[in-house]
This record gives structure tokens, C-alpha cells and sequence, in this order.
């Protein structure tokens, strides 16, 4: 299975929040699109592991990407030991893919800037011939795979993107996959909204940070609505026209 791009997040709905929008940008220009959740978001306040799996599944149909892991490594508590990288390794050698979208090199929940060290390392790791991982199906040894590119999205604090990729008609579906993790977003006409605990992002008032953020990065390429990334590396490219 050869895909272009692989998204990384900690929990189920990391991508759809910070960078679906280009995930949608890409797969409609042809780009085939895979996903990984580090864990299954159980120890969120709303909501549950089991349902947000559901949830993400939902998320990936409606997105039309070609697949989605989880490799339930414990919300709140995975470690970037041996184990945890062997896992996130298997998956980048099944994907192969050129580009890995990641979490936050610094947020305010902690598993974001731990899982995009996480994935940066494991990034590295799947390059080397003596680092064996087995095949998911067959249980042969893989090859090495090291991607070209690693990005990492911009989450809830507000860092300085080092890019942004104009969204701008992409943005009503990327809300719509948002809400597709009902468990934990405003749902004006869902009977238990009232019932369940109140988080910093299930209020209605979310959604419109949501959509001011992406006018606060669209402003700076003169566009309606943009997503930012932070880059590890130097950007090369071949023509100075693909940075206007």
C-alpha cells in the first residue's frame, strides 16, 4: 500500500481539527491519503474510546481517505520508548509515504508536542535497514522507508506557521468533519449535549475559534481560510513561483 500523505495524531479528531483542510485540498487533486491515531482519546471528558474510534471511522469515510490506524497506545500516558516507535514504524513502512503531517511541536495538552516528537524519531528510525519491523499481514520482514517531508500542524496554541495552505473551499467540509466527533463538539440538537461534562472545546464558541483561526492565517497569503504548519528542516524547492 503506497500512499502519498500519512496524518499522525494523538487522539481521534487531532487531524480533522488542524489539518483536514489540506488533507481535503490534496486527496481532490488526486493524493491518496492515510491516517493514524496514536490512541483512541479515552481519557477525553466526553465521550469514550470506543465511540471515538467510531467517530474517527465516520471522519475517514467522509473524507475519503484510504485507510485509518489506531494503535491505542494509552491516552495521556504513551512514552516515546522502543515499543511505541516499533509501532508508528510499522505503519510509516506500510504507508510508505512521501509526506507525514504530525502533531505540534508545542501545545497546551501535552500528548501533542510528546507525539510529535513521537513521530519525528519514528520518522527517522523507519530509514534504517536494521530496525525490523514485520509486515501487518504477512509477518515478513519490511524494508526501510524514510519520508521526504515532515510537517507539523498547529493545534490549539497559536505558534508562528513557518507555511500555511490556503483552505478556502474546503472549509464547510472540513467543520462537517469536525462534527462528525459528536461526543465532543457542539451539537445544538443532540438530546444529551446538556447532559455530558462542559470542555474547553465542546461550547458552541469552538466552532467560531475554529473558523476565526483559519481567517487568521488565510489573512497572511491575502485568502479566506488557511491551516499553519511548523517545518523541522529547511524547505527546498525547484521553482520560486510554488512559494506565491
Amino acid at each position: 500500500m503506497k500512499l502519498d500523505i500519512l496524518a499522525i495524531g494523538a487522539h481521534p479528531d487531532d487531524v480533522e481539527l488542524s489539518c483536514s483542510g489540506t488533507l481535503l485540498k490534496h486527496i481532490s487533486k488526486g493524493y491518496k491519503i492515510g491516517l493514524l491515531d496514536l490512541t483512541e482519546g479515552e481519557l477525553g471528558s466526553r465521550g469514550s474510546g470506543s465511540l471515538r474510534k467510531e467517530e474517527a471511522e465516520d471522519a475517514r469515510l467522509k473524507m475519503s481517505a484510504e485507510c485509518r490506524f489506531n494503535l491505542n497506545l494509552g491516552d495521556g500516558f504513551f512514552t516515546k520508548e522502543k515499543e511505541s516507535l516499533l509501532k508508528i514504524i510499522q505503519i510509516i513502512r506500510t504507508i510508505q509515504p512521501d509526506i507525514v503531517l504530525a502533531n505540534a511541536v508545542k501545545d497546551r495538552h501535552p500528548d501533542h508536542a510528546r507525539a510529535a516528537e513521537l513521530t519525528r524519531r519514528a520518522c527517522f528510525l523507519s530509514g534504517l535497514i536494521k530496525v525490523e519491523t514485520k509486515d501487518l499481514e504477512t509477518n515478513a520482514t519490511q524494508d526501510k522507508w524514510r519520508p521526504k517531508a515532515l510537517y507539523h500542524y498547529i493545534q490549539d496554541e497559536q505558534l508562528t506557521p513557518d507555511f500555511v495552505v490556503d483552505i478556502t473551499p474546503f472549509l464547510n467540509k472540513k467543520m462537517e468533519l469536525i462534527l462528525t466527533y459528536r461526543s465532543q463538539f457542539f451539537e445544538a440538537d443532540s438530546k444529551d449535549y446538556a447532559d455530558q461534562p462542559k470542555t474547553p472545546i465542546s461550547g458552541k464558541d469552538f466552532m467560531d475559534f475554529m473558523k476565526a483561526k483559519g481567517r487568521v492565517f488565510g489573512r497572511s497569503i491575502g485568502v479566506d481560510y488557511a491551516e499553519g504548519f511548523n517545518v523541522g528542516r529547511i524547505i527546498g524547492v525547484e521553482d520560486l513561483f510554488d512559494l506565491i
